[in-house]
């Protein structure tokens, strides 16, 4: 469809959708997706002063979104303060690991809590005075609920939490001539240009491979198999390695450049710079990793330099991600155009880690993390309350090492717990992880 479109003549379009769909152009014009209300029992956060926090000078009010709220809210809100894990299991649910800190300020009281599924994990910041007692009897999910008393278990719970955190990325960039409309006319570009050129200076530094120390984004830096240099750069604390099509190795007789595909085809979101106007089809180049695109199209320089044009597609299941296209989509070079590119990258990756096939990958991996976390807490809390099997225990009772101690307060406190008229804070577990339950 895009020599139909070359043969039709200009001016051409930027992007133009596969002929079976499956990927959307986003719109300049249309309004930002809103934001989702929050739920009756959160404490209103003071969002305005947290965002003012967490801006930097110079990021023009690009926002840097967050794969998971919950992934950074153990380190931010419990760890190195008193506060309980529990781990405990459920037969429609899974290994589920609950972490609840009590807070009192400003006279008020509250709950953070994280409940970890094999789906997805949850944070709130829940008001007391909005919790009412309820009946435990009523309770209609049945759970097996342990405490984690290992001294180790903060540890253990903060790196499963921050196993999806990312501080590395890495992104393609290919040179599209004019009338370029296949994979392998793509990867065969060599030269670059005084205008591409300048393009990768704005990006980033071009640095030396050979022994380079920062992050490489799977490029090679003892023996210059993936080529002499490359463009990298640390935006916001994050590290970012760009995958170059013109400086990966060229291989003569090598039609398709495997080389070069190797690493740009497993990339998550590319950046494709066109010196002219010229269409660009997302299916162009055959990848199962490439969901997104964001183009960049250098118009005349007038006297303030050279301007960029830019669109954006992803795959159909990617959603809409910031900062938004401004209208019309035409940047002036500098450190604002800069700023919005590498945030928009940035959260494009993110957001297609919301697609089917990485959402299904990331919840394989999440289960497994979880079961393996649930077993090590379940191991570790009862080897520091002295449960062991029946033959060991007899064995250590002979020898005089029966537990006692802490083993023993906690019965008690259980027993006398027992006695005591049960108060239970409603805070349905279902609601709380959404679709996830079931």
């Amino acid at each position: 469809c895009a020599l139909q479109v070359l043969e039709r003549g200009g001016p051409y379009p930027q992007v133009i959708l596969p002929e079976f769909g499956g990927y959307w152009i986003e719109d300049p014009e249309a309004p930002p997706p809103p934001a989702p209300p929050p739920t009756s029992l959160e404490i209103p956060l003071e969002e305005e002063e947290e965002e003012e926090e967490d801006r930097t000078p110079g990021d023009y009010g690009y926002r840097l979104e967050e794969i998971s709220e919950a992934a950074r809210a153990y380190r931010k809100h419990f760890l190195g303060r008193e506060h309980l894990n529990f781990s405990c299991s459920a037969s429609s649910l899974g290994n589920l690991l609950l972490s609840v800190r009590h807070e009192e300020e400003k006279d008020q009281e509250s709950l953070h809590v994280i409940i970890r599924s094999r789906m997805k994990s949850v944070y709130h910041r829940l008001s007391l005075t909005e919790l009412h007692p309820v009946d435990p009897t009523h309770l209609s999910l049945s759970l097996s609920i342990c405490l984690s008393v290992c001294p180790q278990a903060s540890q253990l719970i903060v790196n499963y939490d921050e196993h999806e955190v990312n501080n590395t990325f890495k992104f393609g960039v290919i040179y599209q001539r004019f009338g370029q409309v296949s994979e392998e006319e793509l990867f065969r570009n060599n030269e670059e240009t005084p205008a591409f050129t300048e393009f990768l200076q704005l990006l980033g530094d071009t640095v030396e491979l050979q022994d380079f120390k920062g992050f490489r984004g799977g490029l090679d830096v003892s023996h210059g198999q993936t080529g002499s240099q490359s463009v990298y750069t640390v935006h916001r604390q994050q590290e970012i390695m760009f995958h170059v099509s013109t400086k990966l190795p060229f291989t003569e007789g090598d039609t398709q450049q495997l080389q070069r595909k190797r690493h740009i085809g497993n990339d998550i979101v590319a950046v494709v710079f066109q010196e002219e106007a010229t269409p660009f089809v997302p299916d162009m180049i055959a990848s199962n990793f490439l969901h997104a695109f964001i183009l960049v199209q250098v118009e005349a320089p007038g006297s303030g330099g050279p301007s960029y044009k830019v669109s954006v597609t992803a795959r159909e299941d990617v959603p809409q991600f910031g900062p938004p296209l401004p209208n019309p989509a035409v940047f002036r070079k500098g450190p604002e155009f800069r700023e919005f590119l590498l945030t928009k990258l940035i959260n494009g990756e993110l957001a297609c880690y919301k697609s089917d096939r990485f959402a299904r990958l990331e919840e394989r991996t999440r289960a497994a993390l979880l079961d393996s976390l649930h077993d090590e807490l379940q191991r570790r809390s009862q080897s520091m309350l002295g449960l062991t099997s029946g033959l060991e225990e007899e064995g250590r009772a002979e020898n005089g090492h029966a537990h006692g101690g802490l083993l023993e307060s906690i019965k008690v406190c259980v027993l006398l717990s027992h006695s005591q008229p049960v108060k239970v804070c409603r805070c349905d577990l279902r609601e709380t992880l959404g679709d996830s339950v079931s």
